[in-house]
Parts: structure tokens; C-alpha cells; sequence
């Protein structure tokens, strides 16, 4: 399909694209990789007036080590954080995970701060900074402020960022040795998990991402809750679902979902024990 018309502007900075949006209102969108936003403008499911092309602002594309958390510029591609030397030694988890986004033809194209401002909760990154208890960054007219990922996500595709904000850092915790794993259920490669986790587990402290299994992706905190008591690994996989909404699909039902994600779970637990 063919989106509805629009007007097209191109971003100099980060302020440039801020006041841009504060111009045209609500109904301008900002686009960097385009891979989530063209998608839904095909389908007529978003029709913006106006693009902000952000895309080009190269000070926002960045990988570096802050001292207790690896700082990471919105702009980032995809193919970048898999590739990270950086994130290869502090933050494992989320360099594998940034491989297993779509394919290398998306992955040098799309960027994590447009995944995670999406909110798609089949997404692979949204779930795997959540796990991570990453913080990001959102700028505005007003200035910048910290958003924790739990209080992130609001809905399908909805999100706490303001009309006029954009994400323009992601802020995730050093790892410090925890084991990790990230486990994906799809039909094909390159397509949307059925099910996935992002998990990672140092002692009794573990953290549990769940893609694909509600409106947005799941903190599973129940999981990590039974893991703290000193539950086993398989007893705190049965609470998989406990913090879940899922839905049924042409792919899955319900019931398939939730068999699938303490199935994954506990596979994830088990190789974050090793």
C-alpha cells in the first residue's frame, strides 16, 4: 500500500528536531531507520503530516563506557551494538540480542533508540533493556530527563515520552560477570519471535524480559522474585506468564504462549546458571 501524503523535513540536531516537532504538533513523527514507522504508514495504521528526519545526526550514534553503565546514542544501529567491543565485555546480553533483529539488511539500517520508541512489544530490544534495567534519556524544550524502562512502556506502541520529546540515550547497567542468555521462538529467521526472554542471573539476583507477551514487553518480576527466595529453576520458570498478557495470533493461542515462554524461561534460567 501506499501511506497518505506527507511533508518531509530534515533535522540538523537534536534541538533542530525537537523544535521541529513543537512546530507541527502532534501528527509530525520523527523517523530514523524507518524499518517500524514506513511498515504502519503503509498499512494506514499511522499517518503522520509531517516526518522529522532525524537520521543523519551522527552526534546521537555512540557506544560508550560511563563508569557503572555503557552509554548508547538513540541513533545507534542495530548492527553497531552487535558489534561492540564495548557491550562484547560489559553487556553481553544486548549485543546478542541486537543479532537476532531482522536481518543484516535491517540491523545496518534500524536503530535501537527507534525499537525501543516504538514499544513494539515483539521487539527484541525493548525486552532485553527492560531485563537489563536500563534507563533512558529523553530530551525536550525543557531539557533532559531519565526514564527508568519499567515506567516506559504504556501500552501498544504508546510509550511515557511527550509529544514533543525524543529519545535520545539509552543508559544500561554493567553486567559485572552475570550470566546470561537470550532464547527466541520464531517460525522463520527473520521473523517477529512467538516468544522470547532476555534473562541474566548472578546469584539470587536475575532479571527477566519477556518479548511478544502482552501489549508491552514484560519485567518478569515474579520469576525473579522466585529465583531471590531460592526457588529452583524450573519452579520459578512455572511463574513465566505470571506478569504476562498474551495474546492469541494467526502464529499462537494463548495457551501456546504461555507454554512457550516458561518452556524458554527455563532454558534461559538454566544457561544464566552455568
Amino acid at each position: 500500500m501506499i501511506p497518505a501524503a506527507f511533508d518531509y523535513v530534515r533535522a540538523e540536531s537534536a534541538e533542530h528536531a525537537i523544535s521541529l516537532i513543537g512546530q507541527h504538533g502532534e501528527d509530525a513523527k520523527f523517523i530514523a531507520g524507518g524499518h517500524s514507522l514506513l511498515p504502519m504508514m503503509k498499512l494506514r495504521m499511522a499517518q503522520p503530516s509531517v516526518l522529522v528526519d532525524i537520521g543523519r545526526l551522527a552526534d546521537l550514534s555512540y557506544i560508550r563506557d560511563a563508569g557503572d553503565h555503557i552509554a548508547i546514542g538513540a541513533l545507534t544501529r542495530h548492527m553497531d551494538v552487535e558489534t561492540s567491543s564495548v557491550l562484547a565485555e560489559h553487556v553481553p546480553l544486548l549485543a546478542h540480542a541486537a543479532s537476532h533483529v531482522g536481518d543484516p539488511q535491517v540491523r545496518h539500517r534500524g536503530t535501537i533508540g527507534g525499537s525501543i520508541a516504538h514499544s513494539d512489544s515483539a521487539s527484541d530490544l525493548p525486552a532485553t533493556t527492560l531485563a537489563l534495567g536500563a534507563t533512558y534519556i529523553a530530551q525536550g524544550p525543557n531539557g533532559t530527563r531519565e526514564i527508568a524502562a519499567a515506567d516506559f512502556f504504556q501500552g501498544f506502541f504508546t510509550t511515557s515520552l511527550e509529544p514533543d520529546e525524543m529519545l535520545t540515550e539509552i543508559r544500561v547497567p554493567k553486567m559485572n560477570g552475570a550470566g546470561w542468555s537470550f532464547q527466541k521462538f520464531n517460525r522463520r529467521a527473520q521473523d517477529w519471535a512467538i516468544v522470547g526472554v532476555a534473562a541474566w542471573r548472578r546469584g539470587n539476583e536475575s532479571g527477566v524480559g519477556l518479548v511478544n507477551m502482552g501489549s508491552t514487553p514484560v519485567l518478569a518480576t515474579s520469576v525473579a522474585s522466585a529465583i531471590s527466595s531460592g526457588a529452583s529453576v524450573a519452579d520459578a520458570a512455572e511463574l513465566a506468564a505470571a506478569d504476562a498478557d498474551p495474546q492469541k495470533d494467526l502464529n499462537a493461542s494463548v495457551e501456546y504462549r504461555v507454554h512457550l515462554a516458561k518452556v524458554l524461561v527455563r532454558r534461559a534460567l538454566e544457561e544464566s546458571s552455568k
